[in-house]
């Protein structure tokens, strides 16, 4: 007999439909699985049949099995295959008597008991599946509440071969799995350290918040012990909440790539992601033999904070240029070409020199200038030139620590800067992908800041002096209309441009001016 239904194969943070299709005869026992499957598919041939006879489910009779994954010229990866073949199998051999199997899609990896173990990509699965018009997908128990977001489909959560089965023959009713994913969201904020830890360091909170509301990237220089790590690990605290689509979108670049979620299975904060400084390029690009998403990826509408920045290998730095400037990393491979979503805020912190010490009042710095110059170096101009921030943390002398006053927390922050963003949303309701400053594009950016032409002619007067670049002019105007808007400010004005500008601690020239 033949039996046949569906499932899918992902590619990128995209999944695929394929078509599982058993045929079964009398014979000797012979399974063959055809498709272009990989090992841990082929493999589904020793786990199914020790799954059958643990599950009661044992064919009785030795049958000769075809197992086909079709389109057969895409390649088939990892276990997520085990259940719907299993169950094509027993349909195929008249254990599963419902007559619409053809209508069910079903992921799963299969245990040597029968039970259903989870799969990583359960997301784009069910979104292919809903999209192609299945019924039901039956999934993992432990991936239901992530399955659950996606509405227009039931998601069947099944812990057992023999749950599946029962279900499919109509003999126990299960109820599908809905996951609130709006409440999720709403219920996500981040508990964790608050800005009121912090005392002093006025400037580099400023920064901070300025960077945030405007998404902008940011670099922190200064000594060890400055506060630059305090300083970034607060941010989550300030973040703006995901929208419910951000909140999906990221959720899917996570399923696929099966990192470990809070809120039920699916992303509800805005990823913060800290990889130390020995990842490799792959790992911060992604890529690999069968792509998966890297750090840029997985902080994809959240936070990328690289701690030492110039300790990270030159080739890792490098490859941040292309994400930075486009938000989306593409990956090609003998096996397939993938492209991910990655529009993060970067956040840096390094120290001045190899000692740390260059530029501090209270420690004397033992390096020789061609050591801070080689130091400094190993962060290159163009990289540079796509932070927008470029901030000095002095370091706070202990003794004025005890008589500061808390600072202020993170909720009168994140106030403010949701105050921001939703005005750059009315901004920008109508461009495609902009949502913040730091997104829209030299075109509408002039518009945006609502010059009048005298501004406009000592602006360029300005930048002639200071020699910067046409993308570092971009980023001054995007920094300035963000402060502008923290403060109200319908147009950009003299006070935001010298703001801007003052952020640039590794342009060389003299910015402190306004002619």
């Amino acid at each position: 007999m033949l039996a046949k239904c569906y499932s899918g194969t992902v590619a990128g943070v995209e999944a695929q439909t394929v078509e599982i299709e058993v045929f079964s005869t009398i014979g000797t026992s012979q399974f063959a699985i055809v498709g272009l499957p990989d090992a841990a598919v082929k493999e589904a041939r020793d786990r199914i049949p020790s799954a059958l006879r643990n599950q009661g489910l044992a064919m009785g009779k030795e049958y000769d099995v075809t197992v086909n994954l079709a389109p057969a010229d895409v390649r088939k990866e990892g276990p997520v295959y085990d259940l719907p073949i299993a169950v094509c199998l027993l349909g195929a051999t008249g254990r599963i008597r419902n007559k619409r199997l053809g209508e069910y899609a079903l992921a799963g990896e299969l245990a040597l008991s029968g039970e259903v173990r989870r799969v990583r990509g359960i997301l784009p699965i069910v979104m292919e599946m809903r999209r192609i018009g299945r019924r039901a997908v039956l999934v993992p128990a432990e991936n239901a509440a992530e399955a659950g977001v996606v509405d227009g489909i039931d998601v069947i959560p099944v812990r057992s071969l023999q749950e599946a089965v029962l279900y499919l023959n109509g003999e126990r009713k299960i109820e599908p799995c809905r996951t609130d994913l709006a409440g999720l969201v709403a219920s996500g904020r981040d508990g964790g350290d608050d800005f009121a830890d912090v005392r002093g360091q006025e400037q580099a909170r400023r920064a901070i918040e300025v960077a945030v509301a405007g998404g902008h990237n940011i670099l922190m220089i200064g000594s060890p012990g400055s506060g630059k790590t305090m300083l970034a690990r607060r941010i989550p605290s300030i973040l703006p909440p995901l929208t419910v689509e951000e909140a999906l979108e990221v959720s899917r670049i996570h399923s696929v790539a099966g990192v470990a979620k809070c809120g039920g299975g699916v992303v509800t904060r805005r990823p913060f992601r800290a990889p130390h400084h020995t990842v490799s390029a792959i790992g911060l690009l992604g890529g690999g033999t069968h792509p998966v998403p890297g750090e840029v990826s997985l902080a994809h509408r959240g936070v990328l904070f690289l701690d030492e920045f110039a300790e990270f290998p030159r080739n890792a730095l490098e490859v941040l240029r292309q994400p930075l400037e486009d938000g989306h990393v593409g990956v090609s491979r003998a096996a397939a070409a993938c492209d991910f979503p990655s529009r993060f805020m970067l956040v840096a912190a390094m120290n001045p020199c190899p000692c740390g010490y260059y530029g501090d009042a209270t420690h004397a710095c033992r390096c020789s200038s061609r050591a801070i110059m080689k130091y400094q170096s190993r962060v290159s101009g163009p990289l540079l030139d796509r932070i927008d921030i470029q901030i000095e943390v002095p370091p706070v002398p202990a003794r004025q620590l005890p008589l500061m006053a808390p600072g202020e927390p993170s909720a009168a922050i994140r106030e403010r800067i949701v105050r921001a963003r939703a005005v750059q949303e009315a901004r920008y309701r109508g461009l495609a992908a902009v949502h913040t400053n730091a997104d829209v594009g030299s075109r509408y950016l002039c518009d945006a800041c609502r010059f009048s032409t005298a501004d406009k002619e000592r602006l360029v007067r300005l930048i002639e002096r200071l020699g910067l670049s046409a993308r570092a002019y971009d980023k001054v105007l995007r920094v300035a209309r963000t402060m502008a808007d923290l403060d109200g400010s319908e147009s950009v004005r003299e006070s935001d441009i010298l703001g801007a500008l003052s952020y640039r601690k590794m342009d060389e020239q003299d910015s402190a001016f306004w002619v």
